[in-house]
């Protein structure tokens, strides 16, 4: 089945966990007596507590969906429907309160019967679960925890649903409805216990070694590991990692980053990780020989995807990691496909591989173009950011034809995009990995 066959397949499967209870809602018998405003308002609880937990669908990683579905396209879907679950969630009990001024009556937690109670203080758990998320960056929350203390609200905010929805027991005493919401429930905690129980299972099976920590331009470091006790993984280049750094696997504290080496290197993987972040900022000073692990390969990103008779690679600061794993992999295949590279970096000494990305163009049909916010008063190159006017100049007449590949940071990414468009490049052919999928 071809991917786009697949994807349509998947979307219209997660729509139907999404919309079953409502459907069961409009198809089967009802409580007699209900106004409509009551049965709306619960109809939009349902909905909100099944897109609540189909969450654990994306933060699963599951491989058969990775290989349809761009991990960044992935992630973002996730936030999005974070954010509509809460609005449908909380639009439960403010209709009902609107259409019944009576029911204020039951936020006195003093007097408030727990199957009321429970679908109260389950609002405010999902509330404080996507506002942490959506504000994580504003308030400097350090990742790790955060990520701990999502997991947990997570399984709170519908351990307490559930026990409303069962409590309260109107439509969950129609044998249909009762049967899909113990079904739902069972595909989440199957969910979390692949993800959080047998995945970490296998990784812990094929452990890899920290080889070496390279040092790179720019705050950059890599790191170099090989498989113990058996062959490795493979991947393609553009793909990306999440890594378990002198941590058991069973540890929520994981990283995603992408491969910087050649998929063609059997045996010996790279990642190029810049220092950003509090658990970025000590890789420098992780000691050779230690044990990680490795959740991977993800990602629909690069020209093994994506094949066509050009490609152009567009990055920003390390955003160039991906970048070098399509180039160093093309050069091993002796690919001659003709390459034009954007690179974009604050100075010419922030430039991260800049002396082998010179090498590949002896080997690859490459054409590099660097862009300097801050060039040296000698520069001939392009400068300031990579514009709609320097892709214009740098483009190739049939560039309609070509594939582009961009990776960066997020406000690279939503300046390029326009940018390719205004040069007459439809975004149907732009492939971007952002570094904030998490």
């Amino acid at each position: 089945m071809k991917s786009s066959a697949k994807a349509i397949l998947w979307i219209a499967l997660y729509l139907l966990m999404i919309f079953a209870p409502l459907i069961i809602i409009l198809i089967g018998p009802r409580p007699a007596g209900r106004e409509f405003w009551r049965e709306f308002a619960v109809a939009l609880g349902f909905i909100g507590l099944s897109l609540m937990g189909l969450q654990f669908v994306p933060t699963a990683r599951l491989p058969f969906l990775c290989c349809v579905f761009p991990m960044d396209t992935v992630y973002f879907l996730h936030h999005a429907t974070s954010v509509a679950s809460l609005a449908f969630v909380l639009a439960h009990p403010m209709i009902l309160l609107l259409s019944n001024p009576f029911i204020a009556q039951f936020l006195n937690p003093a007097t408030t019967p727990w199957r009321v109670l429970s679908g109260v203080i389950a609002a405010g758990v999902a509330f404080v679960l996507v506002a942490s998320s959506v504000l994580r960056k504003d308030f400097r929350f350090i990742y790790e925890p955060w990520r701990l203390t999502h997991g947990i609200l997570s399984v709170a905010a519908l351990a307490l649903s559930l026990i409303h929805i069962f409590s309260v027991n109107h439509y969950t005493a129609m044998p249909l409805q009762r049967a899909l919401w113990i079904v739902l429930p069972l595909l989440w905690l199957t969910l979390i216990v692949y993800a959080r129980g047998i995945k970490p299972a296998l990784m812990l099976k094929k452990p890899y070694e920290l080889k070496e920590v390279r040092q790179e331009r720019s705050g950059s470091w890599t790191l170099a590991v090989e498989p113990v006790g058996h062959p490795g993984l493979t991947f393609k280049p553009g793909q990306f990692a999440w890594l378990a750094v002198q941590r058991s696997p069973f540890d929520v504290r994981q990283h995603p980053f992408s491969f910087s080496s050649s998929a063609e290197r059997k045996g010996w993987i790279e990642f190029t990780i810049k220092e950003l972040g509090d658990f970025t900022r000590t890789v420098k000073d992780i000691p050779a020989g230690v044990r990680l692990y490795i959740d991977g390969p993800y990602g629909t990103f690069g020209p093994d995807f994506h094949p066509a008779p050009g490609y152009v690679l567009l990055a920003g600061g390390v955003g160039a990691t991906p970048i070098m794993s399509i180039l160093r992999t093309l050069a091993d295949r002796n690919d001659k496909t003709p390459i034009i590279f954007f690179y974009g970096n604050p100075t010419w000494d922030d430039v991260i591989y800049r002396e082998e990305i010179e090498e590949l163009q002896q080997r690859l049909n490459l054409k590099v173009v660097h862009v300097l916010e801050h060039p040296h008063k000698d520069w001939q190159g392009e400068k300031g950011f990579i514009s709609a006017a320097v892709l214009e100049y740098h483009l190739p007449e049939d560039k309609a034809r070509w594939q582009y590949f961009m990776c960066g940071p997020l406000p690279m990414i939503r300046n390029v995009e326009p940018a390719l468009q205004k040069a007459g490049v439809s975004l149907e052919r732009v492939h971007s990995e952002r570094y904030e999928m998490a």
